[in-house]
């Protein structure tokens, strides 16, 4: 059997869907039978994907803009990825539309459905392209991968996709040590996106708040993608309030998130929609505190291990801040919680549900062929 997996959402900067690829990549590679073979697939103008970046994985790699390309696939619905790969039995797309195969299985990843409902911020093509195809492209796919049971739910309701054609496949917890103790005197963490779900905007106003609550709070550091030259949380972070005590740091890679971890007196996901929330389960995997919105999947991921909260209450958002700096106890109880919590959750095991998924759909069409 040879698999071709997208892998263009982890090229240069890996957020969480290109996290979500390399792992689940490194994984595969590891459980995949001698006898078959895993292709990741590349196209680029400028950014090449280097031979070995994934040890056992074979690579293709193509100079095509990426731009050029969804264009074609997405709405033209060709070349067929065997005109770069040659065959293939399994295609597998890192996003929800597919790639276009002459005779492979063909496989799409959904994340979450946001953009059903609020594609703004987001990129052009996600814009264009997301809320108008994904309903059709998961139904013709011949199974749609999923990263918690509140996106299959999603799924299964909103793009009428049978449960039994979804593979459930969750992010897996890094490799990482436990921290010894807790920081309540270190920096209070974001990572992530300016997307509109993501909630900046509550956390800077909860923040500020915090700082009337305890004028000696530690400093907030954002990282992730900087918000768009003019948006309201540029200006957010102009405003006398917050100026001096919120630092954007941008795109961190794995090194600088575990430095920036390691450090934090707690993480905050305020998220108003979350697929998964993957900072959550890195920082439960080190011992770091977490506050996380009570919206998506994140309740299913944090349980009892985080300080939950309605993202739209920024006085909670605040208080639930105070309270992981004060309640020493409790907040050693949920992190506690949280070992276990990250101890269930394994990339060796979303692999090997992958891996039977992959070996069915190519066993099903091997009986018709």
């Amino acid at each position: 059997m040879r698999i071709l997996l997208d892998y263009r959402p982890a090229l240069v900067e890996r957020t969480g869907v290109g996290e979500y690829t390399h792992e689940m990549a490194r994984a595969l590679a590891r459980l995949l039978p001698e006898r078959d073979q895993l292709v990741l697939f590349s196209s680029s103008w400028k950014d090449r994907l280097e031979p070995g970046r994934v040890s056992g994985a074979a690579v293709i790699d193509v100079r095509v803009p990426v731009r050029v390309l969804n264009f074609v696939w997405h709405r033209l619905e060709r070349p067929p990825v065997e005109r770069f790969a040659g065959t293939v039995d399994v295609a597998h797309s890192s996003h929800p539309l597919l790639m276009p195969a002459r005779n492979a299985a063909r496989l799409v990843t959904i994340y979450d459905l946001f953009f059903l409902a609020d594609a703004a911020g987001t990129a052009t093509e996600i814009r264009r392209d997301y809320p108008a195809l994904t309903a059709a492209h998961a139904r013709r796919a011949d199974a749609v991968v999923v990263i918690s049971r509140y996106t299959a739910s999603a799924v299964a309701a909103q793009l009428d996709v049978p449960a039994d054609r979804l593979v459930l496949c969750p992010p897996g917890a890094p490799d990482w040590p436990r921290r010894d103790r807790l920081q309540p005197t270190g920096p209070i963490l974001y990572l992530g996106s300016a997307e509109r779900r993501k909630n900046v905007p509550g956390l800077l106003r909860a923040y500020a708040r915090l700082r009337t609550l305890c004028p000696d709070a530690p400093r907030l550091i954002l990282a992730g993608r900087p918000p768009a030259a003019g948006s309201e949380i540029e200006a957010m972070l102009r405003a006398p309030d917050l100026a001096g005590h919120v630092e954007h740091r941008g795109y961190v890679d794995e090194a600088e998130r575990r430095r920036l971890y390691a450090a934090a007196s707690m993480l905050v996901v305020p998220s108003l929609d979350e697929g998964f929330g993957m900072p959550a389960l890195e920082a439960m995997t080190l011992g770091v505190p977490v506050v996380a919105a009570n919206r998506g999947a994140l309740p299913e991921v944090t349980g009892d291990a985080a300080r939950l909260v309605d993202p739209e209450d920024d006085a909670g958002i605040a208080e639930s801040m105070r309270l992981v700096l004060t309640d020493t106890d409790g907040t050693r109880v949920r992190v506690e919680l949280g070992f276990a919590r990250a101890a269930a959750y394994t990339w060796r095991a979303s692999a090997a549900r992958l891996l039977e998924a992959y070996q069915d759909l190519h066993a099903r069409r091997q009986a018709r062929a």
